[in-house]
This record gives structure tokens, C-alpha cells and sequence, in this order.
């Protein structure tokens, strides 16, 4: 199983707008294949899962994931705002880059965690929070991840 399996150019975006911790939510969830009824229902269960606890891991990375049954299957989606947000990471950082994971309640194929793991394996290289931090590009992205094995 590979990332890039689940992220397509389509749902990467190295120029997010938004400045605000619920903005870049409501970004990531317009880059995914959805009605705008089933879109607000994801931000509003996204923000519930941030009041549960941040999804900031620190070095300027956020793992934003929820399950819901808006979707039918596993998306993943990837969005980067260069001046950094706020979003109470566990560092106190701002938080650069954003990879969203959302996934049915009950998935026969049971990729949620693994692919939740991977992306938090990912981000916790050395090179790859300042590697991120500096793309400009969704090939620079997906040239990272084929570099990577992901």
C-alpha cells in the first residue's frame, strides 16, 4: 500500500488559502470529490475531532482524520500554506503542511490506521518536515513520496 495510491494531483494543493485552523479544514475538504451538504457535515465532524485534541504533530505537520459517512471509501488529500497557521500543534509551531485522511466507519479493506500511520512515519523523517515545508509544486510532492517509497 502506497500514498500515493490514495492521492491524486487533483486532491494536493502546495498553495492553500485560509488562515485560520477552520479555514485550511474547509480547504482540504473542497479538494475532495464531494456534494456541499456532505462537505459541511466532514468540516463539522473535523471540528469535532479537533476539539478532542489538535491533529498538529509538531515540525510543522498536521494529520487532520476522522471517520464519516459522507465518504465510502478512504480519502486523502494534501494542502500546504507557506506562512503557516496556528493549529495548536503539539509544539506550539505553526503548522505548514496538511494531510487530511478520511475514511468510512466500518472499511472492509481497514486501511484508516495504516495509512494514518504511514503519513505520521512520514512526517517524522528528518529531511521531510523541511522538505515539505519548502515545495512548490504537487509533482515536488509526489516526487517526495516516490523518493520515499510512499
Amino acid at each position: 500500500m502506497l500514498l500515493r495510491d490514495f492521492l491524486t494531483p487533483e486532491r494536493a494543493n502546495p498553495h492553500t488559502p485560509g488562515s485560520s485552523k477552520e479555514e485550511i479544514l474547509g480547504e482540504l475538504v473542497h479538494l475532495l470529490p464531494l456534494d456541499e451538504k456532505s462537505r459541511g457535515i466532514l468540516i463539522k465532524t473535523l471540528k469535532r475531532r479537533e476539539n478532542l485534541g489538535s491533529t498538529g504533530i509538531g515540525k510543522g505537520i498536521a494529520i487532520p482524520h476522522c471517520r464519516s459517512l459522507v465518504v465510502k471509501r478512504l480519502h486523502l488529500a494534501y494542502g500546504r500554506k507557506a506562512q503557516g497557521v496556528d493549529f495548536r500543534s503539539i509544539d506550539d509551531e505553526p503548522v505548514v503542511s496538511f494531510f487530511l485522511i478520511v475514511a468510512p466507519p466500518l472499511e472492509v479493506s481497514n486501511q484508516y490506521l495504516p495509512v494514518l500511520g504511514k503519513v505520521a512515519q512520514f512526517a517524522k523523517e528528518p529531511d521531510v518536515p523541511g522538505r515539505l515545508r519548502d515545495l512548490s509544486s504537487v509533482d515536488a510532492l509526489f516526487e517526495l513520496l516516490e523518493e520515499k517509497g510512499l
